[in-house]
């Protein structure tokens, strides 16, 4: 695998260059296979063409070559060749037809590398994070697809000057922050280098152009120091026995750039602009080169690193030192092994590289833990911002490494916390935290950690649990979905009463004139569209985190028209179409909750919000604007209102319960009721206590204290008719410190 070599950018639409690629490796490929799923891309392709003009055939190729760079294996190649088929010829083809030809291995790659195009979602941001969960769900379980999609983005960057300038900057953005961190998490350092640029270049084009001109300058001027470097290393490690190959680098244009952004530095103040690698065969080697370096010049106090000892997570091992030059200049020597240098530059690629060696599939699988990890902590995150945030946190960032007391190391992200590190240590650990120890000293759960430090976390079996205000402390996604997966489990009633309080709050900014039934029908239509299986599940969800209000704001907007307009008289145009009539014989409307109106056919028939009826009680339908007839109470206050409007005095009709109400019916219906009680402990779970002796369904519950100390509990149960709920509030009335149960909320 040769670190210089790249591939060419020219258009090619046949396989002859990759063919030879692949016979260059010397590994056995199956050439026939791969030579087929070609054939198969190219006939699905004829016709499509790139906007470049370029048929389309040339961008699978030019992946295919790159994957091929990487020494990846068969049915990589053939993915690659394969990976655009489904998406973009999908009446041709499907995932079937691919696995009967190219085995069942091709066809999950190709699958991971598809994006969702069946999604319905209300905007592209969600419709991206689906994609980017899907591909990450793919990768965990093989991480060929990761490699395979690096290699697509990287061509799509070498190619991207033909789109417009919203469509540059919208790709390189993607890449900036998706792409090219996975790149750097997976240890290949080739291909994140080159993404880095090729978005810089985009993003910032006049920046770019200045620090590429920089270099080229400081570079020309110190071709003379570079090359005297170089001969004086390479004659004292000969004078040492060492074989060995050296390396002189510098610096890559993002790398300099974002270090001139980040630090408020200019190009004149970046000391470790060049750098010497040094490539022996084996580790003992690479300190002994060590100790010729710190002999030959003067180090540079807290410029050395040893990743050999310490690796990095992405498998980087190296040692770095900086030393000081006899012209004064600073430069920065990598020591490592060929092995080594292979995985610094193409990562867990490099493994299949060397398959067959002594890397196994346990070696393999304990490496590839973090992506595990990964989804696991960010797969249930429904927020996409946060999604997105979380996810650079987890694979993009410079890492501080800390010790336990038994000396084991732990990477963690910059600007992790005491309580990070009890949590990457286990859920458990950081549940029971009541304190930490670094370097024998007692500090606060709050610190950051820096490099080298031993930290010690202080448990208790009596510890409550982790504190809220945790969740914004903490720098890890892994740790914070821990925190949130123990509020959801171990704190389901106070999350419900947290959520709902900062869901209402919002709610009547929002529609200040909105009944509490009103609310409560538009939390349970819009949980319920999310994918909640109630309203409680989406306040469990908000008060324990994982939701944002901010976020679902947009979303109780669409529904507050419509439950307005629910309520409002229809345009006296519409009657006719409801066939009302005093002249023809009554026409009765039976619907499916047990519910007879009179002179009404074809209609949808629903339970008003506002009142709940209960079968037993007196009811009445009302002719809605689009909604069919709604039903409701004879005593409900909308009624008495509705029926003394002259507009709205001929929308009503009569309506009963089928057989006798109280018994004919065999349904559960929803009711509401609002008990006040004295504020003491114990209330609530008085009430879910004998609600449950009833076999009663709590649907939804919420509190609050009132003046006097007393306390207001709203309560949304289940309930067979007005002879069952008149039983549920007898029990109710008869426990301690419950002062009145009242239908409805007022």
């Amino acid at each position: 695998m040769d670190s210089d070599k790249m591939i060419s950018t020219s258009v090619h639409t046949d396989i002859d260059r990759l063919l030879e690629i692949l016979r260059a490796t010397g590994k056995k490929y199956d050439l026939e296979k791969i030579s087929a799923a070609y054939e198969y891309a190219a006939a699905l392709h004829e016709g499509q063409f790139r906007v470049s003009g370029e048929a389309y055939i040339s961008h699978p190729i030019a992946v295919a070559e790159i994957v091929a760079m990487l020494e990846l294996d068969t049915d990589s190649i053939c993915a690659a060749l394969l990976h655009d088929t489904v998406e973009d010829c999908g009446e041709q083809t499907n995932m079937k037809e691919i696995e009967k030809r190219f085995g069942k291995d091709v066809a999950l790659l190709v699958d991971g590398l598809t994006k969702i195009v069946t999604l319905h979602v209300e905007d592209k941001e969600e419709a991206h994070i689906e994609n980017l969960r899907k591909m990450l769900l793919a990768m965990s379980k093989d991480v060929r697809v990761i490699f395979i999609k690096l290699c697509d983005r990287l061509h799509n960057m070498r190619t991207l000057d033909v789109k417009t300038d919203a469509k540059r900057r919208i790709t390189a953005l993607e890449t900036m922050h998706v792409y090219a961190p996975l790149a750097h998490r997976l240890g290949m350092q080739k291909i994140k280098q080159e993404l880095e640029n090729l978005s810089v270049m985009y993003l910032d084009p006049i920046g770019y152009g200045e620090v590429k001109e920089d270099i080229e300058t400081k570079y020309g001027q110190s071709l003379n120091f570079i090359e005297n470097i170089r001969n004086t290393v390479d004659t004292r490690l000969r004078e040492n026995g060492i074989r060995f190959t050296l390396e002189g680098r510098i610096k890559t244009v993002y790398s300099i750039y974002r270090k001139m952004f980040n630090q408020n530095k200019s190009f004149d103040e970046i000391y470790d602009f060049y750098a010497l690698r040094i490539i022996v065969d084996t580790e003992l080697e690479c300190y002994s080169v060590l100790g010729i370096i710190h002999e030959m010049f003067n180090s540079m106090p807290g410029r050395f690193k040893d990743y050999i000892s310490t690796p990095k997570p992405n498998m980087y091992r190296s040692l770095h030192t900086t030393v000081i030059g006899r012209d004064g200049i600073p430069f920065e020597v990598q020591i490592r092994t060929w092995e080594m240098h292979h995985i610094a530059e193409y990562g867990i690629a490099a493994h299949w590289k060397y398959k067959s060696g002594s890397t196994s599939k346990e070696d393999m699988d304990k490496k590839l833990e973090w992506i595990a990890r990964l989804i696991e902590t960010e797969d249930g995150t429904r927020d996409p911002e946060e999604f997105m945030n979380a996810l650079k946190v987890d694979i993009f960032h410079d890492e501080v490494f800390v010790f336990t007391p038994k000396g084991d190391v732990r990477a963690l992200p910059q600007g992790a916390t005491v309580i990070d590190f009890a949590y990457a240590i286990h859920s458990a650990v950081g549940n029971k935290m009541i304190g930490a120890k670094i370097n024998g000293m007692i500090v606060p759960i709050d610190r950051v950690l820096n490099n080298g430090e031993i930290v010690e976390i202080l448990t208790s079996s009596s510890s409550r649990g982790p504190s809220r205000d945790w969740l914004g402390i903490v720098k890890t996604g892994e740790a914070r979905n821990k925190i949130r997966q123990w509020f959801k489990r171990e704190r389901r009633a106070d999350n419900i009463v947290v959520g709902k309080g900062a869901l209402d709050i919002e709610l009547r900014r929002l529609a200040p004139k909105m009944t509490e039934a009103q609310r409560l029908e538009m939390v349970g239509a819009v949980g319920q569209n999310m994918g909640f299986s109630n309203a409680d599940d989406l306040y469990n969800s908000i008060g324990y985190g994982e939701m944002s209000v901010t976020k679902l704001i947009p979303k109780f907007k669409n529904y507050i028209a419509s439950i307005k307009a629910e309520e409002e008289p229809q345009p006296a145009a519409d009657i006719e179409s409801i066939n009302v009539s005093t002249v023809a014989p009554p026409k009765h409307l039976k619907s499916n909750s047990g519910i007879v109106v009179d002179g009404a056919e074809g209609c949808a028939v629903k339970f008003a919000r506002c009142c709940n009826p209960l079968p037993g009680d007196s009811v009445i339908g009302f002719i809605t604007r689009g909604y069919g007839i709604s039903i409701h109470k004879h005593d409900c206050p909308n009624v008495i209102q509705g029926r003394n409007n002259p507009d709205t005095a001929d929308r009503w009709l009569s309506a009963w319960w089928e057989g006798d109400g109280e018994t004919a019916n065999k349904g559960v219906y929803e009711a509401l009721l609002q008990i006040h009680t004295l504020d003491g402990v114990g209330v609530l779970a008085d009430i879910a206590n004998a609600l449950a002796d009833m076999r009663v369904s709590i649907l939804q519950i919420n509190s609050q204290k009132i003046s006097g100390g007393r306390a207001i509990v709203n309560l949304k149960i289940s309930c067979k008719n007005v002879e069952h709920y008149n039983s549920i509030v007898s029990r109710l009335k008869s426990l301690d410190n419950i002062v009145d149960v009242t239908r409805g909320f007022s």
